[in-house]
């Protein structure tokens, strides 16, 4: 039987709602509030949707990790659109594959470790907003760079990027920090994309067009050099 661990604790509530989200929620609630104070009977309406809508959208489950030494989860919900080789690779190598994820605004947002080791830098890149279904958004558009070695001496370097609709992106961690692989690092708000650099000798399980889940959705298997 496959085994599995919480790399966070397990919240206390039934619909967890990211803490980003608190200030948009609290200020749609309160203006639903002060229309319906005034009768304002359609726009109360409006702004108990757009309240339930925006929870939607902040929502941030609980993930159990599988616990299998070699795999690599995907950091991010959302659908594979690209497998290949790593073009200006953020780890300054020639070599290595990129595996991009695209998060259309229906997805969980929640970015999520995918390995366990050190953060050894992150880096932020102010840019454009293109969408981030479009492969010139890795390059050209806003995003922030997180480069992390684990303990066997690989790096890994997982890329928030924001897209025509997402102008803000939050990363909670710093250099220098221990993280564990499905640990909750960061959220880009309304609809982007996730880039995941890794090494040449990665065992690829995913593929185009596959829809995956952060944090129990494994993007593939390190060689097997590993212990």
């Amino acid at each position: 039987m496959e085994k599995f661990f919480w790399s966070d604790p397990p919240g206390q509530y039934a619909f967890p709602v990211a803490r980003a989200g608190y200030p948009v929620v609290f200020a749609s609630a309160f203006a639903t509030l002060v229309f319906a104070l005034l009768g304002f009977a359609v726009l109360s309406f409006l702004g108990l949707l757009a309240t339930f809508c925006i929870c939607g959208f902040f929502r941030d489950p609980d993930r159990a990790i599988p616990e299998k030494e070699d795999a690599v989860v995907s950091p991010a919900d959302g659908k594979i659109i690209y497998i290949g080789k790593a073009e200006n690779n953020p780890l300054h190598s020639e070599n290595g594959i990129k595996i991009s994820i695209f998060m259309s605004v229906f997805n969980v947002h929640v970015n999520r470790i995918p390995y366990e080791g050190q953060i050894k830098k992150i880096d932020y890149f102010p840019g454009k907003f293109f969408s981030a279904n479009l492969d010139k958004a890795s390059e050209q558009n806003e995003h922030n760079a997180v480069c992390l070695e684990t303990r066997f001496g690989d790096e890994i370097c997982f890329v928030q990027i924001a897209g025509l609709i997402a102008r803000r992106i939050i990363c909670y961690i710093k250099p220098g920090e221990q993280v564990l692989k499905g640990q909750r690092f960061g959220i880009i708000c309304f609809g982007s994309r996730l880039d995941v650099y890794l090494p040449d000798k990665f065992q690829i399980d995913v593929r185009i067009g596959e829809k995956v889940k952060a944090g129990t959705s494994i993007l593939g298997r390190f060689s097997p050099h590993h212990p």
